[in-house]
């Protein structure tokens, strides 16, 4: 008998602290999830056939940058070590704009593409624009450009391709002369230069990337919301013009952030993902959160998400969403 309780007080002990933190990980609950002081190296799971296109996305890290393992460095961490994919998008809230770049480079590595997105901190911020608009200057100085933005935001909206993708980054703080001049919206000159892109496009695979919601939405996890009302549906009107014009398109995903809380959802068929924070223990309100896109030759593609969770960015969840 002594011998049995021996093994159960073992069995139960090797559960605890092994299994036990996972479930909190899937949702029943929180356990030391801001806490990021290990670095996982293992490879991250991919879908199996042949990849064209890996991408990595990660947003409103803004002011938790730096050398700090439990902010972004963390995330860029294991984004380097589980795989890292072509190029990383990153949309909005980025300041200071330096700092997170030079965090990419130091913890990614300096041949990482990075494709910065504006979003409403960093039209606040003359050194962020400045940097911003000479990052990519002309509008071409970023790899694979296929189109400059309009006058006014040659630089802070653009399109690209890669392999058989086409992805579009837009400025929605942009008024028809100036790049930092409302809030966020899609305005008509915008629109018609996104119209216009996608109309020229011959890649089959279609994502778009923009600081604010079409449809705000709660966490996945917590359902704790933020920028209900203050998002792009502050102007439903042209909120609606633009879903319709994915819609036409049939765009794999619009991808965005600003609320800092994760979401993926389907509107009149088309796919909103929202990729909440990648700040690390410096939100507390919601797991920090990165996600891997993987676009396959078949055009199908998917998408894996982790989530901050006991120190470690676990796989969240993964989707088929094209």
């Amino acid at each position: 008998m002594i011998c049995l309780a021996v093994k159960i007080w073992r069995f139960t002990c090797l559960f605890l602290l092994f299994f036990f933190p996972l479930l909190f990980c899937q949702g029943m609950g929180e356990l030391d999830v801001h806490n990021v002081d290990k670095v996982d190296k293992v490879p991250f799971d991919i879908p199996e056939g042949t990849i064209t296109v890996t991408f990595s996305v990660t947003a409103d890290m803004r002011h938790f940058t730096g050398q700090n393992r439990k902010y972004f460095r963390g995330v860029c961490e294991r984004i380097n070590y589980g795989g890292r994919g072509d190029f990383m998008v990153s949309p909005g809230d980025l300041t200071p704009i330096e700092k997170a770049y030079s965090t990419i480079i130091e913890y990614i590595g300096p041949d990482y593409p990075w494709y910065p997105v504006i979003g409403n901190h960093e039209i606040n911020s003359e050194l962020s624009m400045t940097w911003l608009r000479e990052y990519n200057a002309n509008g071409t100085a970023l790899p694979n450009i296929v189109h400059t933005g309009p006058p006014g935001t040659i630089e802070t909206t653009y399109s690209f391709d890669y392999e058989n993708a086409h992805f579009v980054v837009l400025n929605e703080y942009y008024d028809g002369k100036s790049d930092r001049a409302v809030s966020g919206d899609i305005t008509d000159p915008l629109y018609n230069w996104l119209e216009t892109d996608l109309i020229q496009n011959s890649k089959p695979v279609i994502f778009i990337f923009g600081h604010e919601p079409a449809y705000p939405q709660p966490d996945k996890e917590n359902r704790r919301t933020r920028h209900v009302t203050d998002s792009l549906n502050r102007h439903p009107e042209k909120r609606d013009r633009f879903w319709e014009l994915c819609k036409i398109h049939g765009i794999a995903a619009y991808v965005c952030g600003h609320t800092h809380k994760y979401s993926t959802y389907r509107h009149d068929g088309v796919l909103q993902i929202d990729a909440a924070h990648a700040r690390g223990k410096g939100d507390t309100a919601a797991k920090s959160t990165f996600l891997m896109f993987y676009i396959m030759a078949d055009d199908t593609v998917w998408l894996y998400t982790y989530r901050l969770c006991s120190g470690y960015y676990p796989l969240y969840e993964k989707m088929q969403i094209r």
